[in-house]
């Protein structure tokens, strides 16, 4: 019980200003008389976001519903494309210290490069339609922090650590193994809980430049130029749903698969 209420504490003071964000948003669209076709208000989105959800559930089919479901395929494949890729590259560029020190600025400039200069590169490489030219955008996207994080995780050991595993004559590979890739376990999860959001970001930026209808970028930019806001809002709030759930299955996997990380960041 008292575990609950100190979560309750936790998370009141977020809950508190998002019911006072809504409610204000609710009645200023009302007393500043703004258009529903500009702004519609939150209760007007709330029932355009169950209808569909309705639709969904009932069998009769949800094209928003269709949309999300596609935008997370493209979201979930460039995050294990990019969070892999940028896993295995630290792994090499860990154990070579010049090879890090060569690969890191070509890193950096390719995380410096908004995604709308690679949007129609790819979308010309792999196809408009293909998901994989959103995933491919999603994978550069993450990459950089998972990179540089496990980079960090192996690298940053404990010197008495890593002297007493020499002293027991331990092989590179064994102290990849027992000491410097548990170090890094939790520096990974702190990537990963970066590159959860971004990916669902970069596949719905990436789909502003081109894509299926079914897609949740392409869905909001026609709804918006049709001037449906409460449609394209929904939209919105189901990217968000998605993007925060796909972050709290990170942590959760965090705390089952790496509970000395969490206790340390507590």
């Amino acid at each position: 019980m008292t575990k609950s209420f100190e979560r309750l504490r936790y998370y009141l003071p977020t809950i508190v200003v998002a019911v006072a964000v809504l409610a204000l948003w609710e009645v200023l669209v009302t007393v500043l008389n703004i258009q529903q076709f500009i702004l519609p208000k939150p209760t007007q989105i709330a029932g355009r976001f169950f209808e569909e959800v309705n639709l969904f559930v009932t069998g009769q089919g949800s094209i928003l519903f269709q949309a999300a479901g596609a935008t997370f395929y493209e979201a979930l494949g460039g995050f294990i494309l990019g969070c892999g890729s940028g896993i295995l590259v630290a792994l090499v560029t860990a154990r070579w210290t010049v090879l890090s020190e060569a690969m890191m600025p070509f890193a950096i400039a390719a995380n410096s490069v908004p995604i709308i200069a690679f949007a129609p590169i790819m979308n010309n490489w792999f196809g408009l339609t293909n998901p994989v030219s959103k995933m491919t955008i999603v994978a550069i996207i993450v990459f950089f922090p998972t990179m540089i994080n496990t980079v960090r995780g192996l690298t940053l050991i404990d010197p008495r650590q890593l002297e007493l595993m020499r002293s027991y004559a331990a092989s590179d590979l064994k102290i990849l193994r027992a000491l410097r890739i548990p170090n890094a376990v939790p520096y990974i999860f702190s990537a990963l809980r970066v590159a959860s959001p971004l990916s669902m970001i970069g596949a719905v930026v990436a789909e502003f430049f081109g894509g299926p209808r079914a897609t949740l970028g392409v869905f909001i930019t026609q709804e918006a130029s049709g001037f449906n806001f409460d449609r394209a809002w929904a939209a919105i709030v189901i990217a968000s749903l998605i993007g925060i759930a796909f972050y709290a299955i990170i942590v959760f996997a965090e705390r089952r698969l790496a509970p000395w990380g969490t206790r340390e960041a507590g």
